[in-house]
């Protein structure tokens, strides 16, 4: 008897490799955002900055540069990177 894959084990792989996804995009804004110079006391700012903080995990301060900017894109990219990496292999396991 062949195994047979259902859908809900693509559907499972689709939604993890979303969330990394989603998460990556954040650190991404985030990165934008000090970039482009925003208001730091902008409400959307700060909405950004509270979900990109915790999602970076232990990367922010990984890298400690004379430039502040560099510093963020180096630690923040690498946690985006990391959320695309990891979810990517979780979502090939599940599928």
């Amino acid at each position: 008897m062949a195994y047979r894959v259902t859908n809900h084990t693509h559907t499972a792989a689709r939604v993890i490799s979303g969330v990394g996804a989603l998460f990556a995009v954040i650190e991404v804004v985030y990165i934008l955002l000090i970039l482009f110079g925003a208001n730091t006391a902008n409400a959307f700012f700060r909405f950004v900055q509270s979900l990109a903080e915790p999602l970076a995990l232990f990367f922010p301060g990984l890298f400690n540069l004379a430039n502040d900017k560099l510093e963020i894109v180096i630690n923040y990219g690498l946690a985006a990177i990391f959320w695309l990496v990891v979810t990517g292999v979780l979502a090939r396991i599940v599928d």
